[in-house]
């Protein structure tokens, strides 16, 4: 039986796993599914484009934000509005939660960027 010691480094490293996936994913887009809310895909190209890279360099991660060090939700303002974005874990059919975010062989990244107001 695994002590809490164990336990705690179990966790930590799928954490620090899930966390460099969700990075790459939310850096690059590849490697999963982005979606945009009516409220973002109405904006001007020029600014949807300025969400896009706002969400690509978000580093603003802290406990409040973060508490699982996951790096798998954002908030941010641009152009007096506040956003929001969400790294969501689903199995490859994309019809239930994946058993292990940790893993992309059984997992699919949907990053969903909505305005604040649409959650």
């Amino acid at each position: 039986m695994a002590n809490d010691a164990e336990t705690d480094r179990a966790v930590m490293k799928q954490a620090d796993a899930i966390r460099r996936l969700n990075d790459q994913f939310r850096q690059t887009f590849v490697g999963g599914t982005v979606l945009t809310t009516v409220g973002v895909r109405e904006l001007s190209d020029a600014d949807q484009v300025a969400i896009i890279r706002a969400v690509q360099r978000f580093d603003d991660f802290h406990p409040e934000n973060d508490p699982f060090e996951e790096h798998d939700f954002g908030a941010f303002d641009h152009d007096g509005t506040r956003y929001f974005w969400k790294i969501d874990y689903y199995d490859l059919d994309l019809r239930h939660r994946s058993k292990d975010p940790a893993d992309p062989a059984f997992t699919m990244h949907v990053l969903t960027i909505m305005r604040a107001d649409e959650y």
